[in-house]
This record gives structure tokens, C-alpha cells and sequence, in this order.
């Protein structure tokens, strides 16, 4: 991927979307679902292409993390989550079991 000015969450979703991550996924038990197609996806199913951090300014409850992945369908999205105690435990969970990661 291309570095791109990483100011805001904003920014750097719309420039995933571009590059064809349109699809949004979350984690729901122990498996990603795609809420455009409502596919379900173990972690052995998907890779990471890339991964965004962002610290808040004013609160550590503004920290978050968006993940650009691929599915093994080829279906391209996005989540994010927190991070530290910002975190969906559930999110955090499956995305460290994911090995497959390219940045």
C-alpha cells in the first residue's frame, strides 16, 4: 500500500474504501461476519493486507486500530476496534489468532 497522510480514522477509511475495502465485518462470537454478504470467517480464512493505529488526543478511550483484510472469498473490508483497555475483548481475541498478516 502507498503511505497516505494518517491524520484521522476518516481519512484512511476512505482511502481502504478506494483502494476496493468496502466491505465492513465484525467479530460475532468466534468468527468475522461480513455485514455486506453475511459470510462467516474463521481466522485461518483471512489476512491482514494492512493496519491503521490511531491515538487519541484527549482520552486513551479515543485509541483505535482499523485492519484492511481479505477474505479467502476475496471480499475486501474493514474493522476497527480499540485497543489497550479500548478494546472489544471478543475483536482483540480473533485478530491475534489471525497468522496471516502483510504489512
Amino acid at each position: 500500500m502507498n503511505e497516505v497522510n494518517m491524520d484521522s480514522l476518516v481519512t484512511i477509511a476512505a482511502y481502504v474504501d478506494n483502494l476496493g475495502f468496502t466491505s465492513q465485518f465484525e467479530v460475532n462470537g468466534k468468527t468475522l461476519s461480513s455485514l455486506k454478504t453475511d459470510q462467516h470467517f474463521m481466522p485461518d480464512q483471512i489476512k491482514i493486507i494492512h493496519f491503521y493505529r490511531f491515538e487519541g488526543n484527549s482520552s486513551q478511550d479515543d485509541n483505535s486500530i482499523m485492519y484492511a483484510i481479505e477474505t479467502d472469498t476475496n471480499e475486501k473490508g474493514t474493522i476497527v476496534d480499540g485497543y489497550g483497555t479500548a478494546s472489544d475483548t471478543s475483536t482483540a481475541d480473533f485478530m491475534r489468532a489471525v497468522t496471516d498478516i502483510q504489512k
